[in-house]
């Protein structure tokens, strides 16, 4: 068991400040229904993020931008019902803040309410200060995002590694700072050269949280679905699978359909 799972009986935005301040690396997946949120969160496991991949893992989209508020909210409040420890983050979705600053508080309050979710993700750094700045003046918590931010990826062109360059290094380096000065309680890096997120992790009081970010962040954070290997096609660097559930449940699925095809299923003892 680790050090936070026994101190925090429920996590909070205070506890994972805490936790950095302690040396206490924090953990976080992602979930997007009841019963995986359940298990997470019986794991121990300290922030739960309701990603906007569930439009690429549960719908099978190309990309994150097709999922809507309501459909975040949806699979949200399933999370929420499952949880008894773990601190839920949900994704603002793309087109539910962008641009507008009170479309994003909106958006944001819509999600507290409806979801009971204990705060929201947005992607993004100076050009998106006025709608985190309004976000917060509602009591909403807040977790940045930065690096590569796949909401943008029709900007970017690619899911390659960001801030290579040292002068989007610089400016990344700028929004994380930005973001803490602003209000927010964490920060995701997302897929930056390893020396640069361990700077960002130093130069700021708040957690930053990695995915393809290296060791020298606060926390790390999978795809649930990924780490299990559910999701087999998708092989990054940072990735670690912990189990092949592909060919663990494929196995199983197709023993179940030959044993209902030879009348083997069910037995005498498996009938009332």
């Amino acid at each position: 068991m680790s050090i936070a799972k026994s101190e925090y009986k429920r996590v909070t935005v205070k506890s994972l400040i805490d936790m950095k301040q302690q040396g206490i690396k924090i953990s976080m997946l992602t979930a997007y229904d009841y019963t995986m949120a359940k298990i997470i969160d019986k794991a121990g496991i300290d922030i739960i993020l309701v990603g906007d991949s569930a439009s690429n893992v549960m719908a099978g989209h190309e990309t994150t931008l097709p999922i809507t508020l309501d459909q975040m909210i949806y699979h949200a409040s399933s999370v929420v019902r499952g949880v008894m420890r773990s601190l839920i983050v949900v994704d603002l979705p793309f087109g539910s803040y962008q641009g507008d600053s009170k479309m994003a508080l909106s958006s944001s309050i819509k999600i507290m309410k409806e979801s009971g979710g204990h705060a929201v993700k947005l992607e993004g750094g100076s050009e998106i200060s006025e709608s985190i700045s309004r976000i917060l003046t509602a009591g909403i918590p807040v977790m940045g995002h930065l690096g590569l931010t796949p909401q943008s990826i029709y900007k970017f062109g690619t899911y390659t590694v960001r801030a290579k360059e040292e002068e989007e290094a610089k400016i990344l380096l700028e929004d994380a700072i930005l973001l803490e000065k602003l209000g927010c309680f964490a920060l995701v890096l997302e897929k930056v050269p390893a020396a640069l997120a361990q700077k960002v992790a130093e130069s700021i009081s708040i957690p930053v949280i990695g995915i393809g970010a290296g060791g020298g962040v606060d926390g790390q954070v999978l795809v649930t679905h990924d780490m299990l290997g559910m999701t087999h096609e998708f092989n990054p660097r940072f990735l670690r699978r912990y189990r092949d559930f592909f060919t663990d449940m494929t196995d199983a699925f197709t023993q179940y359909s030959k044993d209902v095809k030879s009348k083997d299923f069910p037995n005498e003892k498996e009938q009332y």
